[in-house]
C-alpha cells in the first residue's frame, strides 16, 4: 500500500523549490497575457452605423463563423485569466508532491496534464457560454457591451445568482474547491491520466461553485474590465482565503439586496 502524504502550503519563510518557481513563473506568464489579451478587445471589432449629425453608433458585428469563433476565444481566454489565480496555488503545491512521486524530467509536464484538465472544464463553460451569448444577441437582448439591455431581466439574473451562492450545492463544490490542496496524494499521481483526471475533477469542483458568478458579466458587460477584475477578485477570495465561505454569504446578500 503506498504511503499517503497530504499536500500542505511551505512553511512561512521557506524557499520555493525551482520546480516551483518554474511552474509559478508560467502561470504568471499565461494570466498575464490572457489579460492583456482581454483589455486591447479579444480581435472583437464593433461594427458603426452613421446616425447622421456626425453621431456614430457602435454595433455587434454579424454572426458569422469567423465571430462566434473569436466569441469562443474570448471566453476561453477570460476563464483562463479569471480562474487561474485562484487554481495556482493547488498547481503550485502539487509541484511539491510531484517531487516525491514522479521523476523529475517529468513533473512539470505532470503539471501539465493538471492545468490541461482544469482548463478542459473552463473550455466547455466557454462553448455553453457563447450559445447563451449568441442566443441573447439573436433575440435583441445585448447591448453594444454585451449586457443585458432590459432592466428586470438582469434584476433577476442577479437576484437569481444572489439565491444561487446560498445553496447547498454552492457550499458543497466551494468546500471542495477548497479542500483541494489537503486532499490531494502521491498515490494519486501514480499516472498522467490520474493527474489529468485530477485536474478535470478540481475543474468540476470549481465550475459547480463560480459558473453563476459568471453570469453576472451579462450584466455589466462581458468585455467590462472592471467586472471583469471584480468577479476575479471574488472567487480568488472565495477560495483561497481563510475566510472565503463568509464572503460568498456576504456576497449573496449584497446580490440580492441589490
Amino acid at each position: 500500500m503506498g504511503v499517503r502524504s497530504q499536500v500542505t502550503a511551505n512553511s512561512p519563510g521557506a524557499a520555493p523549490r525551482p520546480d516551483q518557481i518554474t511552474v509559478l513563473a508560467g502561470l504568471i506568464a499565461i494570466i498575464a497575457a490572457a489579460w492583456v489579451y482581454l483589455l486591447l478587445g479579444a480581435g472583437i471589432e464593433m461594427d458603426k452605423m452613421d446616425m447622421g449629425g456626425g453621431d456614430i453608433m457602435p454595433m455587434m458585428p454579424e454572426w458569422t463563423s469567423g465571430h462566434a469563433a473569436l466569441v469562443f476565444l474570448m471566453w476561453a481566454v477570460m476563464m483562463a485569466a479569471m480562474m487561474l489565480p485562484s487554481a495556482a496555488p493547488a498547481i503550485v503545491q502539487l509541484v511539491s508532491l510531484a517531487e516525491r512521486s514522479v521523476e523529475r524530467p517529468y513533473r512539470i509536464p505532470a503539471t501539465l496534464f493538471f492545468v490541461t484538465g482544469y482548463l478542459m472544464v473552463w473550455t466547455g463553460f466557454s462553448f455553453a457560454a457563447t450559445f447563451l451569448q449568441w442566443t441573447l444577441d439573436s433575440r435583441n437582448l445585448l447591448s453594444e457591451t454585451m449586457a443585458i439591455r432590459d432592466g428586470v431581466i438582469a434584476a433577476l439574473l442577479v437576484l437569481a445568482v444572489g439565491l444561487f451562492q446560498l445553496t447547498p450545492w454552492k457550499r458543497t463544490c466551494l468546500r471542495r474547491c477548497r479542500s483541494t490542496m489537503r486532499s490531494l496524494s502521491e498515490d494519486q499521481l501514480r499516472s498522467v491520466g490520474a493527474i489529468w483526471r485530477l485536474g478535470l475533477r478540481d475543474g468540476v469542483s470549481c465550475l459547480g461553485c463560480c459558473w453563476a458568478l459568471m453570469c453576472l458579466l451579462f450584466v455589466g458587460g462581458l468585455m467590462n474590465s472592471f467586472w471583469m477584475v471584480a468577479i476575479a477578485f471574488w472567487v480568488f477570495a472565495e477560495k483561497i482565503l481563510p475566510w472565503g465561505d463568509r464572503v460568498s454569504f456576504l456576497g449573496a446578500a449584497g446580490l440580492v439586496a441589490w
